[in-house]
């Protein structure tokens, strides 16, 4: 999706005298800090983009706003090709922009962006095992472009999969996870488009509230659940070369402290909850000392109880082969 927004960035500041990122944000439907990013990334790419300070400032294209991407010098359409032209993620509909702009330019400048759209790759497949790619992204979306009512199937982890009769609004991507933003009878929702089992449009239109902004409402959605992800501290002690393992659990939700005589590290960490913290955390066993507050030290232990019980036996000897010639039984 960024490849996506680059290019939308570029098309409305090439409309505007000057833009503020907040604009842009609405403009995109993300947050105020991906918008800021994209037009950083535009020019440090080297697309003449550039930011004024102080009231009044903004983005502005350097020379002023152009008609169409056929007026961009070599460098800068080499620069947006790099940035989009080789991106996995780029939806078929920038893909094909991108190849009309290709026939569009001069014959000089034609050779450099087809080259540039050579000079890399970005590769969406994920190793590490998680949800595959929303299949249902391409319906939800055109049901929030058309207005449309739908009933849709959702799976939260562990759970069957519920119907629920949403009333869509927008899509939003956070960390490469996109997000459908909806109205329900409970008020707005987010739903992960990766756990949307089924849509179905109940032949209705959707009704989207008066004043509706979709930044507005994602910023206070996000700001929800990200105090729900730090709800709770975690206060304990770990195992010298340990840190980097507990960067890799908790990400930036854990705080170092002191180094003791012993070699092992003070440290904080936040989670949902005491609970959530201890179960993320066991697999580290003695390598980690939970202290504070009880609830994360009966969960560890409650955790190890539990493995102890199944596996703490003497193991089972594994089934002899039967010998070569002998009949097996059964």
């Amino acid at each position: 999706m960024r490849a996506d927004r680059l290019v939308a960035a570029l098309l409305f500041l090439q409309t505007r005298q000057r833009i503020t990122a907040a604009e842009l944000a609405a403009e995109l439907g993300v947050s105020e800090r991906t918008a800021r990013r994209d037009l950083e990334a535009l020019a440090s790419a080297g697309v003449p983009v550039y930011s004024q300070a102080g009231q009044g400032g903004g983005w502005s294209l350097v020379g002023g706003a152009r008609t169409d991407l056929t007026g961009l010098t070599a460098p800068e359409i080499r620069a947006l090709f790099l940035l989009t032209g080789p991106d996995a993620d780029a939806s078929p509909q920038t893909r094909t922009a991108l190849r009309k702009l290709v026939r569009a330019l001069p014959a000089p400048l034609r050779e450099g962006a087809e080259a540039a759209a050579r000079a890399g790759i970005a590769d969406g497949t994920d190793w590490t095992g998680a949800e595959a790619e929303e299949a249902q992204l391409a319906a939800l979306q055109r049901a929030v472009v058309e207005a449309r009512e739908l009933r849709i199937g959702y799976a939260r982890p562990g759970r069957a999969p519920r119907e629920r009769t949403v009333q869509p609004l927008g899509i939003a991507a956070k960390a490469g996870v996109r997000y459908l933003l909806a109205d329900t009878a409970d008020g707005l929702r987010t739903f992960r488009v990766g756990r949307v089992t089924s849509v179905a449009e109940t032949g209705a239109p959707a009704e989207r509230p008066e004043g509706f902004d979709l930044a507005t409402a994602w910023r206070a959605l996000a700001a929800r659940m990200e105090d729900r992800m730090v709800a709770a501290t975690v206060r304990g002690r770990a195992a010298p070369g340990t840190e980097s393992v507990l960067e890799g659990l908790l990400g930036g939700r854990v705080r170092y402290g002191e180094h003791g005589p012993d070699g092992w590290t003070s440290f904080e960490a936040d989670g949902p909850s005491p609970e959530v913290v201890a179960a993320r955390l066991a697999g580290l066993g003695a390598r980690v000392e939970l202290l504070d507050p009880p609830e994360a030290r009966t969960a560890l232990a409650r955790i190890g109880a539990e493995l102890t019980e199944s596996y703490g036996g003497t193991p089972a000897a594994p089934p002899r082969a039967p010998a070569r010639g002998a009949t097996p039984p059964g």
